[in-house]
């Protein structure tokens, strides 16, 4: 059944929809032409009538047919020259693709120079660029917006990136790298190492530590837990390893929430996340040029 909706069914799927559209309204219009008045003839009642409103049988008239016959011309051409009949390219060979790279290509020799030249500077001296950084907005807003927001604040999931707490590092070539080649994080599961009472304690344990009031006997628990399982990661002290980017947990800054709820299900059923790489995407010179613009949003002027 699948190899029946291949290109070639769409095709002929769209090609006699829109052919056969276009044709049944020719003939229509053909139709109308046929009611003529002889002369002096008034015109008389089709029948039709509704709220008062009586259909004659008048004639079309002729603007508005030869009108008519013009958009039909029209849209046969551009049928002809454009790609609107499933996988026919059209006579002139346009397409969006096509058409998109020569107005990336304008773009780039428009423009490639000067994204060099911002390229050249150091990221902490791009950052305090003003016309570098209203550049680097709009590659936020067009690349970056739909997970950390068009304030860069985050959401939960995806972290802010006006503070200065940072998974893989916060130094200007670090979220470089990050942009660059992105990240792909994963938290374990731990319900199936530890069991349901040991995930208690362990979120007991780890919300004391940002302060949190949790009963004595639960953090004690989870204490002994943690340095069984999960100092490997988040290190002996529990403020995080950015190698590995696993979170300091004795903040108050969490990326998929901070209550007891969420805190056991995190440690319960792990987490997966994924930074997509825009090295090939935007290139180094504009990803440089990001990579400035996020840093300047944790490194306002002094």
């Amino acid at each position: 059944m699948a190899d029946f909706f291949q290109p070639v069914f769409w095709t002929l799927f769209i090609s006699l929809g829109t052919l056969g559209g276009i044709f049944w309204m020719l003939y229509l219009l053909i139709s109308g032409r046929k009611v003529k008045l002889k002369p002096g003839e008034t015109a008389k009642s089709t029948g039709h009538e509704w709220d008062g409103i009586e259909e004659l049988n008048n004639p079309l008239p002729s603007w508005w047919v030869w009108m008519f016959y013009f958009t039909i011309a029209f849209g046969l051409g551009y049928l002809m020259l454009y790609p609107g009949l499933g996988v026919a390219k059209g006579m002139l060979g346009w397409s969006s693709a096509g058409n998109h790279e020569i107005e990336v290509k304008e773009a780039q020799a428009k423009y490639g120079p000067l994204y060099k030249k911002y390229a050249s500077i150091p990221i902490d001296q791009l950052a305090r660029n003003e016309a570098a950084m209203r550049t680097g907005n709009r590659f936020f807003v067009n690349n970056c917006a739909v997970c950390h927001g068009s304030d860069a604040r985050g959401n939960r999931g995806f972290p802010n990136l006006t503070d200065s707490d940072w998974l893989y590092g916060g130094k200007p070539e670090q979220i470089k790298t990050t942009i660059l080649g992105g990240r792909d994080a994963n938290m374990p599961a731990w319900l199936p190492v530890i069991g349901e009472e040991g995930v208690k304690n362990v979120a007991a344990y780890v919300l004391s530590l940002s302060g949190r009031d949790m009963p004595a006997d639960e953090v004690a628990a989870g204490k002994k837990i943690f340095q069984t399982n999960c100092v490997g990661c988040h290190g002996m002290d529990a403020k995080g390893n950015q190698a590995l980017g696993a979170a300091n947990l004795t903040d108050k800054i969490w990326l998929y929430g901070g209550n007891r709820k969420t805190v056991e299900q995190t440690i319960a059923h792990g987490r997966r996340g994924h930074m997509p790489a825009q090295k090939e995407r935007l290139g180094e010179d504009k990803v440089h040029i990001l990579a400035a613009y996020v840093y300047s949003l944790s490194h306002k002027k002094q």
